[in-house]
């Protein structure tokens, strides 16, 4: 089957203009072949030539320029030469005024100007003209800004007139001696204008409107205005209230401009821009007010949707990204699950054929791969906010040099490492073994961006964040610890620098980078409450910082080897595990069995609390956070210690559950560890608990 003809759509289309993109050579621009280009430009096009409003759209590096059919009348005479041109050469003579305009967009800040004055020459000529228009920066299928798109309308004519209105009412304030002659004079203004108009006095009652008001107010609500009408009386009962708001605003000498949203209730309701102003006599005094209205339905109408078309064409770029992370988890995961699965089959078939030797080899790679998804598993955590943390106030210049030795042996003896650790630096709130893994995965970015050797420093320092401050790194103001990683390597682009923190997104070659480390350590240092910035300019290096807020009071000593030694025990205490899943409650049985506890088994809460409520004997209650049947495993805990105060208690957890263990703040006794864990490290873990002597047993 043919693929399907770019220029297809364009070439059928009634739109002028889409038959000329269709039909021009776009090979010999920057563009490139139709055939070649991004989904996000085509689509950005199709948008436009369906719109009624007039629209410009510049594209890629040149701004290369593209509109729809009713723009080209704003062109003039350049209408036959502005297709496919940069947008600077199609606006030269006005490029001064829109030029600084064009700039912030493309840093991403949409620009909208009303009533701009222009000195625009259309036939050959120079001319003032009046523009109102909106400048929006458009994305590129990586989400990149890639140009911008101009909304526009001419209102030369709107403004001439409101200025001619402001002479006339200037002369007339002038000329005019007695309020009767001012009121004649006024009413002979008012009919040679096409827009709605009309005068009221003090009391809101017309005394004056022109054709064109009085027409419209009978296609809108089917009666005849008459001089002496109270104005606000002839709106309905809800929009009467405000019409009589604005006019009193007027009368009290206010002059202003506002949109009203008023009509047949049954109707959509069309919008008006109406300009309300005094009207006073020969000595200055107020003796009534005028109501100027212009009908700007179909802009807004318009403008309402370009920001739903916008809207879908975010929501479009998010399912993408969407798609792009689930495919990346799906490939890594079918990768380690194949692993897993093909060694034990390996491994289940000799067996069944009684060749027992070799073996190891087959589980060792098969638990290699499950490290490796147990890993994978917590960056995804990570980069989503959602791992389970162990959060202790930390001397992070301690933490550093506890680790710096294995850094210096990671990075290799061509990188030159320093480490400069800040006098009285702050202690921070976190999670210590995640803050060694975020270090190390920023040191061994750092090497891979210097293969041919050069300077890491490590630096930490104490950050006093004012507002300003804090808006440029997307956080919070306040005192906080910065952690800084910088290296003499290659740099990263602006465009990489977007796209760092997204999950799978890497520049190394395939198969030497997951695209999960800096996605896992932005995760991270969210989660602790913190931010991580990046700082990095092609061909002079990079700085990563990580913002951990501080922690008021002192430090704690944390093991760099993940804990202090486990006591050794007699392994005759009894435990208690609570989980719904047999296979995990048949595992800790016989690890903890074979290590010398007693332990008792229970399915959910309730069973587990029918346990306690017994006279057997409990030394230590395992149990799983998420459990079935109304109750999480936090819930079991303080159940159980009010049946059996300072019993010790070991939670485990496998993703989101940090909420219902109490975000790091658990009480005395109580600790945390996360699936998967290996059945070495539970009995580790246990046998470091029992052998503590609990404060809570012996206070």
């Amino acid at each position: 089957m043919a693929s399907p003809n770019p220029h297809a759509s364009l070439a059928h289309s009634s739109s002028v203009t889409g038959k000329e993109i269709a039909e021009y050579d776009w090979s010999s621009t920057a563009l490139g072949p139709m055939a070649e280009w991004q989904s996000s430009l085509r689509s950005t096009i199709a948008l436009m030539l369906a719109c009624l409003t007039p629209m410009f759209l510049a594209w890629g590096p040149d701004l290369l320029c593209f509109y729809n059919d009713a723009y080209r009348p704003f062109l003039g005479y350049r209408v036959d030469d502005a297709l496919g041109r940069p947008f600077r050469e199609v606006w030269a003579s006005i490029w001064d005024d829109i030029g600084p305009l064009v700039s912030a967009t493309l840093a991403g800040e949409p620009r909208t100007m009303t009533n701009m004055a222009l000195d625009l020459s259309r036939d050959g000529t120079s001319e003032q003209s009046w523009w109102t228009f909106t400048y929006s920066p458009v994305f590129d299928d990586g989400g990149a800004i890639a140009g911008l798109l101009c909304v526009t309308g001419e209102t030369t004519a709107q403004v001439v007139a409101e200025r001619e209105l402001r002479e006339l009412a200037d002369t007339l304030e002038e000329q005019v001696r007695e309020r009767t002659a001012a009121l004649l004079l006024y009413q002979n203004i008012v009919q040679s204008d096409q827009a709605p108009v009309c005068a009221f006095d003090k009391d809101c009652r017309l005394i004056g409107f022109n054709q064109a008001h009085s027409d419209d107010f009978y296609r809108i609500y089917g009666y005849r205005v008459r001089i002496g009408d109270d104005f606000p009386s002839l709106f309905l009962p809800d929009q009467a209230a405000t019409i009589r708001s604005f006019m009193l605003r007027a009368l009290q000498g206010e002059t202003f401009t506002v949109i009203e949203e008023f009509g047949d209730p049954d109707l959509e309701k069309p919008h008006w821009e109406v300009a309300y102003s005094p009207l006073r006599d020969e000595r200055g005094r107020i003796f009534g007010a005028f109501h100027h209205a212009q009908d700007i339905t179909a802009r807004v109408r318009a403008q309402r949707e370009l920001q739903e078309a916008q809207e879908a064409l975010r929501q479009s770029q998010k399912m993408e990204a969407v798609g792009q992370l689930t495919g990346g988890l799906a490939h890594d995961f079918n990768n380690l699950l194949t692993g897993i699965m093909g060694n034990l089959e390996l491994l289940q078939l000799r067996i069944a054929r009684g060749k027992l030797d070799g073996l190891d080899r087959f589980i060792s790679s098969a638990q290699g791969a499950g490290n490796r998804a147990a890993s994978l598993t917590q960056r995804l955590l990570a980069f989503s906010r959602r791992q389970t943390l162990d959060p202790k106030p930390i001397d992070v210049n301690r933490l550093i040099a506890g680790i710096e030795d294995m850094i210096r042996r990671t990075v290799g003896p061509e990188i030159q490492m320093e480490v400069v650790g800040a006098a009285g630096a702050w202690p921070a709130m976190v999670d210590a073994s995640q803050l060694e893994n975020a270090l190390l995965n920023l040191c061994i970015n750092a090497r891979d961006a210097m293969p041919e050797g050069g300077r890491l420093t490590i630096e930490t320092a104490n950050k006093w964040l004012d507002g300003r401050a804090g808006r440029e790194r997307d956080i919070a103001p306040g005192q906080y610890l910065s952690i800084c990683v910088t290296d003499t390597g290659t740099g990263m682009t602006p465009e990489t620098i977007e796209r760092a923190f997204d999950p799978f997104f890497t520049t190394k070659p395939i198969g030497q980078g997951t695209g999960l480390g800096l996605s896992m350590i932005y995760g991270f240092a969210k989660q602790s409450g913190g931010q991580v910035r990046i700082y990095s300019e092609v061909g002079h290096g990079t700085t990563m910082c990580i913002y951990l807020p501080r922690y008021l009071g002192d430090a704690v000593d944390i093991d760099s080897s993940g804990g202090s030694a486990p006591a050794d025990t007699e392994g005759r205490e009894s435990i208690l595990v609570v989980d719904d899943e047999p296979t995990i409650r048949h595992l800790i049985d016989e690890v903890l069995n074979e290590a010398g506890y007693s332990v008792i088994e229970a399915g959910d809460g309730a069973a587990g609390l029918n346990v306690l409520e017994t006279n057997a004997k409990i030394d230590l209650l395992i149990t799983d956070v998420g459990l079935p049947n109304g109750m999480n495993g936090r819930q079991v805990a303080d159940a159980a210690r009010v049946l059996r105060p300072g019993l010790k208690v070991l939670f485990i957890t496998g993703y989101a559950e940090n909420a219902a263990v109490g975000n790091g703040h658990m009480d005395p006794g109580m600790e945390v560890l996360t699936k998967p864990f290996t059945m070495a490290d539970l009995a580790r873990r246990v046998r470091d608990i029992l052998g503590r002597t609990s404060e809570i047993c012996t206070g």
